[in-house]
């Protein structure tokens, strides 16, 4: 799918920041304690600076988490090596820098500027994993066989040196003309192996196109993006790191995990229901996500099964287990711990007899139980989820300062999650509003995404969406799911950001 612009003019987003009550600059406190952080921690002893790494991101990122090195194994298979960044060793427990990331809780994006979790001089320097000098990293190295089957998981703290900060576009360019540096070299053959794994074991891959707000010299444009398809290859890597980490900490007792409850099955019948409309094609046996995967996005109707499909991806939770002090229930609901004891593995800081264990430890999008270890720059739970895989994986216990911290952080992300997701939707809402401002009346042509059966005083209507400019919106009327139909702009207010339609 091609990028598509719509240049809009100046936006202010300072209201939004105000409802959401987003933080400003970093109180001096935090600002003094980063900066001394920043000079006198020192890198580990453990040497992997022969590791070529390298990074790959959005271009213009500084905060950078990863870094990776594929290679083949002697004998047959893969080796994946990835380099984190080691957060908590820059923030130490109980200090201003570690409090004031709580309060924040991750990095929220804006179009006119993110709100850090941490200080820039640790987030955009010397924590951030660019190239230019050694680095303080977590490094998990993960052997694959052939066929992308985890055989074996390492994990330390360790010095490594980025060669290289590579962006999403250039890479893809050069994977279409076959020139991909050496340690990205195995991207597209990894990726695409562990997505056939993923799609086998019933995990659900939505490749729908992004809607982003950027600047456009003076004034902003609306971006409706498609991933490209070594963005893919690369969010398959870092799922990998999850999974092992998840792995690990089920077998040692303790942890938080990143659950999901897999797709009801009369979910899955409606989909089932709604693809004969689609003309998509559902063979028997076949699993949600093998059929995403043959969906063309860009279609019309690709684009309303995916729209469809998302409904399955429900009830996304943090759930903490193993703590000694933890309650069944805390975090979200649905992430309850299910009130009986296990006995785990045994091993260092957890396994424990009497320690609860979760009820729900799967993902219903990835298919498999996971954990969020990482982006430590951006979001705080990685930092104590990766401190107890790096406890356990050593068979120490693990430090007090983060299992004490499990029970709290299902709510803590449970919040910054909700302000992140209300930050983005408002920035898109408020583009939007702006640039239809003052065409209300208007006709344009629009595919329809989802469909609202009338019911009470609620009228028939729905979710489409415009390919110029590219917007999603309400809209009003008998909506049949999949077509193009052309639609009248009938609200269009910066004010209240609300955008509507009805069918012309």
């Amino acid at each position: 799918m091609p990028i598509k612009l719509v240049v809009a003019p100046q936006i202010d987003f300072s209201g939004l920041r105000r409802e959401l009550g987003l933080p400003g600059e970093f109180p001096a406190a935090v600002l003094d304690e980063a900066e001394r952080a920043a000079r006198a921690t020192p890198l580990p002893e453990t040497d992997r600076t022969g590791v070529e790494f390298v990074t790959l991101d959005p271009a213009t990122s500084r905060d950078l988490d990863q870094a990776v090195h594929l290679s083949r194994r002697a004998g047959g298979g893969y080796r994946v090596r990835y380099a984190i960044a080691d957060v908590a060793a820059y923030v130490p427990s109980g200090g201003v820098v570690e409090a004031e990331s709580w309060a924040r809780g991750q990095t929220v994006y804006l179009p006119d500027g993110r709100i850090p979790l941490h200080p820039p001089v640790l987030s955009e320097d010397v924590v951030s994993l660019l190239p230019d000098g050694e680095r303080a990293a977590v490094v998990w190295t993960i052997d694959l066989d052939g066929d992308g089957q985890t055989v074996a998981v390492d994990v330390e703290r360790a010095r490594v040196r980025s060669r290289a900060k590579l962006d999403y576009v250039t890479v893809q360019r050069q994977v279409d003309a076959g020139t991909v540096p050496e340690p990205l070299a195995l991207l597209p053959e990894i990726g695409t192996l562990l997505a056939r794994r993923a799609a086998a074991r019933g995990a659900v891959n939505l490749p729908l196109p992004a809607q982003e707000v950027e600047r456009d010299g003076d004034g902003w444009r609306l971006v409706l993006r498609a991933p490209l398809p070594v963005e893919e290859h690369n969010a398959q890597i870092s799922l990998l790191t999850g999974m092992a980490a998840a792995r690990m900490m089920l077998d040692g007792g303790i942890g938080l995990l990143r659950t999901m409850p897999s797709p009801k099955p009369d979910a899955v019948r409606t989909l089932r229901t709604a693809v004969e409309s689609l003309g998509v094609r559902w063979p028997d046996g076949a699993s949600v996500g093998e059929v995403v995967a043959t969906v063309d996005p860009s279609s019309p109707r690709g684009a309303a099964f995916l729209d469809q499909a998302a409904d399955l991806l429900r009830g996304a939770a943090y759930t903490a287990f193993g703590s000694e002090s933890e309650e069944p229930g805390s975090g979200d609901p649905g992430s309850a711990a299910s009130g009986r004891a296990e006995h785990g593995s045994g091993g260092p800081g957890g396994g424990v007899a009497g320690r609860l264990m979760p009820a729900e430890v799967g993902h219903g999008g990835v298919g498999a139980p996971y954990a969020h270890v990482t982006a430590p720059l951006r979001r705080l739970a990685d930092r104590y989820a990766t401190e107890i895989c790096l406890a356990l994986h050593a068979g120490r216990p693990v430090p007090g300062w983060a299992a004490q911290a499990l029970p709290r952080l299902p709510k803590a992300m449970s919040a910054t999650d909700r302000i992140a997701s209300a930050a983005d939707r408002g920035a898109i809402d408020l583009a939007e509003a702006v640039l239809l401002h003052g065409r209300v009346g208007e006709v344009f042509e629009a595919a329809v995404l989802d469909r609202d059966e009338p019911s009470g005083k609620r009228p028939a209507g729905g979710t489409i969406a415009l390919d110029d400019p590219a917007v999603r919106a309400k809209c009003l009327g008998d909506l049949p799911l999949g077509s193009r139909i052309d639609v009248r702009l009938t609200v269009a207010d910066p004010a209240s950001r609300t955008v509507r339609f009805e069918r012309a």
